[in-house]
């Protein structure tokens, strides 16, 4: 699913509201989760998942183009841990 497929069915689920609300209500979910996760801290949705990041310790990699080594810095990068329902409904036999 893409942005606007997103957009199309809580539009669709919420006849009441403009489509412009509906944008701007999903731009401040990701914004406010994009924030939070950048200032270190962690998104919990019940049922679906947790957001958080993860710290990467700087290594030499290697230029898949020309084999030579290259520092890769240190960095914070984002981790999805899925809730209990929501691997309940991805392992439905």
């Amino acid at each position: 699913m893409i942005r606007s497929e997103l957009l199309q069915a809580l539009a669709k689920e919420n006849p009441e509201l403009r489509a412009e609300d509906v944008e701007s209500a999903l731009d401040t979910f990701f914004e406010e989760i994009g924030q939070r996760l950048a200032d270190g801290g962690r998104v919990e949705l019940r049922g679906f998942g947790a957001f958080s990041t993860r710290h990467r310790e700087s290594r030499v990699g290697r230029n898949p183009r020309t084999g030579e080594s290259v520092e890769v810095p240190e960095k914070r990068v984002p981790y999805f841990k899925p809730g209990k329902e929501m691997r309940a409904k991805l392992n439905v036999s």
